[in-house]
């Protein structure tokens, strides 16, 4: 059974690094080649060559068409074959495997389950990222050394930010409120409301509050690899908790992470923000996301690690392992459901 659930829309990479070349990607223990074709449309074929199997991303983009850097064979966008040198017949099997594609959110989306199940309005998402009163900033792809179920782990838990980000996303005022949680279809919902309180750094460094906070934390994950934080605060009493959103600072941290493979993820990482709209930010606010997703990254390649060195040991479970637990049910059953089929 495989690992990974298939019939889905996993971020590959930024459509800003997709052009009239040849780039290698992996997803899945996938290997793929991808280029923009000359009408702007982002091609994916599996990365090899049928003929000795040199990867095709080693060979030449000629017009549509990707010529194999061994023996010169030609493929298409549809990954037939078109010309062999030295030859007229060009056998049946000569053929390349591609992958559906599409783009949103600044992000070249793949699926690589199913082609006829490929429904593009199935892709991922957020409307304040298209709306002109909120501004977009895209990140950086992070690659963490370890599975992206980890990383999934960690972006249902928003008890680990008070102890991880001390000095940019947290602090200890929210040390010892308990986290809620709720499934729904192909969703969890875990959050929490920490009401008169400091703001965290990252919203103290940026907002013009005077005292404490009512602020909020609520990370929705998508399964199998999505997750949508929502943050923010306003000044305390004005009913943030009961939906009042005027007068607050709201930040959407994104994270769409690519499974490589068992022991590798890549986090593309965006946030979308209602508060100063002044572009000479964007760079300061990136610079302080990029420590406190270092820090994450610190502590998980640090489980991985010990996760290889202390088999024997049994982990312990807590009240706030309620949402993880759920989001690994969940997969699980996504995975299951398509070996089935």
């Amino acid at each position: 059974m495989s690992q990974y659930v298939l019939n889905t829309w996993y971020p590959l990479t930024w459509s800003r690094n997709v052009g009239r070349d040849l780039s290698a990607h992996r997803v899945v223990e996938r290997d793929v080649v991808l280029f923009r074709s000359q009408d702007g449309k982002v091609v994916a074929m599996e990365d090899a060559c049928p003929h000795r199997l040199l990867p095709l991303s080693m060979g030449r983009l000629k017009g549509d068409s990707i010529e194999c850097g061994y023996h010169g064979v030609v493929f298409d966008c549809s990954g037939k074959c078109t010309h062999i040198p030295g030859q007229e017949m060009i056998p049946a099997n000569a053929t390349v495997q591609t992958f559906p594609t599409h783009e949103n959110m600044g992000l070249v989306w793949i699926w690589m389950g199913e082609p006829a199940l490929a429904d593009v309005s199935k892709v991922f998402d957020l409307p304040q990222y298209h709306d002109p009163a909120w501004r977009a900033v895209e990140g950086d792809a992070q690659v963490y050394r370890t599975n992206y179920l980890s990383l999934c782990d960690n972006l249902c838990d928003p008890a680990h930010v008070s102890f991880v980000h001390q000095t940019t996303l947290g602090n200890s005022a929210g040390n010892n409120v308990p986290i809620q949680h709720e499934q729904q279809e192909r969703k969890i919902v875990t959050w929490r409301y920490i009401n008169d309180a400091p703001p965290i750094p990252l919203f103290a460094k940026y907002g013009n509050f005077s005292g404490n906070v009512d602020r909020w934390q609520q990370y929705h994950y998508y399964a199998p690899s999505i997750t949508i934080v929502d943050a923010g605060c306003a000044p305390t009493g004005t009913g943030a908790e009961k939906g009042n959103r005027e007068n607050c600072m709201q930040l959407y941290g994104c994270h769409f992470m690519t499974p490589v493979d068992e022991e590798t993820t890549i986090d593309h990482w965006l946030y979308v923000r209602n508060f100063v709209a002044n572009p000479d930010l964007d760079a300061t606010l990136s610079a302080d996301f990029r420590v406190a997703f270092d820090e994450d990254r610190v502590v998980l390649e640090g489980i991985a690690t010990n996760e290889k060195r202390f088999t024997h040991l049994k982990t312990i479970k807590i009240a706030i392992d309620a949402g993880p637990r759920r989001m690994r049910r969940m997969v699980d059953g996504l995975i299951e459901k398509e070996s089935v089929r």
